[in-house]
Formats: structure tokens, C-alpha cells, sequence
């Protein structure tokens, strides 16, 4: 799964909370899930990508989300966005 758009974005959130923040003031363009996520941790942020036309991409792992992320944990979701 190429997540080289991510991983070379300026702008983007890191984590369900600021996803759905970001997603809530129609900033987020482009949302990323892992797939080995907990379920209840990025269903509401799946509801709120369909509702508001979002594009999601699922990775393969938090582990592999993480490190696009720049970051030394798993990540279950992060989004591009545009500021």
C-alpha cells in the first residue's frame, strides 16, 4: 500500500482524536486506517469519512502507519490535510 503521499505531506493529524477534529472542520483531504486496528478506535472516524465524502486508504499495519507518521509507535489513523 503506498503511503509515500503521507509520509512527504506538510500538513497532516496524527491520531483518531485530531483526525476527527480535522475531519469535522473539512480540512482533512486524504484519511489513512490501519488495518490491524481496534475497531472501536476508527469506526467513528470511517463514519465520518463516508458521511463526508473523505477518501480512506488502509495500511497494512499501526506499526507501518506510525513510522510514515514520523513517529517511534503505532498509529491507528492519520489524515492529510490542507491548512
Amino acid at each position: 500500500m503506498p503511503i509515500s503521499g503521507l509520509e512527504s505531506a506538510k500538513s497532516k493529524t496524527v491520531g483518531t482524536k485530531q483526525t476527527l477534529k480535522a475531519l469535522n472542520k473539512g480540512l482533512a483531504k486524504k484519511v489513512f486506517v490501519a488495518s490491524d486496528a481496534d475497531q472501536h478506535v476508527i469506526k467513528p472516524v470511517l463514519q465520518l469519512c463516508q458521511e463526508k465524502g473523505v477518501e480512506v486508504v488502509t495500511v497494512d499495519s499501526m506499526k507501518a502507519l506510525g513510522k510514515a507518521c514520523h513517529i517511534d509507535v503505532g498509529c491507528a489513523v492519520c489524515a492529510i490535510t490542507e491548512e
